[in-house]
């Protein structure tokens, strides 16, 4: 199948990635993208940036080099309450909102019910759109009460392509992926998919999302970047 869309990348301005804005999106117009999403790392992320950066993406433009350009957040999850970094003030006025788990934010040594209340928690919040790499091992999860939240919620799951890299820091990410996608099948949940790039050479970088696409034969309807108009009712931005 087809990517056309990334909804998860990092620039500079997240503090531990090494590309400006245009340099992603003329990467992500070389690898066929047609939307890119900029979803940077929110202010409880060691080096990320403040609030006033979120707060000012309206002068951004929404087109660069022949792509849609979604300007927002990956939020951190910070408790088991599923607390987030930013207020919903901020938060509903974005394109498009990821929600996640990190380490240096929510902690570690947390309990399955702990994590699966926070993501439930999450997820029923109006201007959270998707829920990023919940395939790290670290944080134990219960994947078929997170899918039915999902279903009920109308939450993206995302397939993060950096997470799936020999190299990944996230624990059996694989795995965890294909239990979640079998799961998906079975309700008939959506997903995307996100590159998670914190450099241009990965924006639009889908190798290792396709490969276990493919391998698990998973239906194409189900995966919304393959098209904008089935990714679009989902995004803030388009609401």
């Amino acid at each position: 199948m087809k990517l056309i869309a990334d909804t998860h990348s990092h620039t500079l301005a997240s503090g531990h990635a090494y590309s400006t804005i245009r340099e992603m999106a003329l990467a992500a117009k070389e690898r066929g993208m047609r939307a890119l999403a900029i979803t940077e790392h929110a202010p409880d992320m060691p080096g990320s940036c403040g609030l006033y950066y979120f707060m000012n993406l309206d002068v951004l433009p929404r087109e660069m080099y022949g792509v849609e350009m979604l300007f927002g957040t990956e939020a951190n999850i910070v408790n088991p309450q599923g607390g987030l970094d930013l207020s919903g003030d901020v938060l509903k006025d974005l394109d498009i909102v990821v929600a996640s788990m990190h380490m240096p934010c929510f902690g570690e040594g947390h309990t399955v019910d702990e994590v699966m209340d926070a993501y439930l928690a999450v997820m029923r919040l109006p201007y959270v759109n998707i829920i990023g790499h919940p395939d790290d091992g670290r944080f134990p999860m219960d994947y078929e009460r997170l899918v039915k939240a999902a279903k009920e919620t109308r939450t993206l799951l995302e397939l993060n392509n950096s997470s799936l890299r020999p190299q990944s820091f996230r624990v059996g990410a694989r795995e965890n992926v294909l239990a979640m996608l079998d799961l998906c099948r079975q309700y008939e949940v959506p997903v995307t998919t996100g590159s998670d790039a914190h450099v241009d050479a990965d924006a639009g970088n889908f190798c290792y999302v396709q490969e276990i696409l493919e391998y698990c034969g998973f239906p194409e309807e189900l995966v919304v970047t393959t098209d904008l108009e089935r990714l679009k009712p989902y995004l803030n931005r388009y609401r």
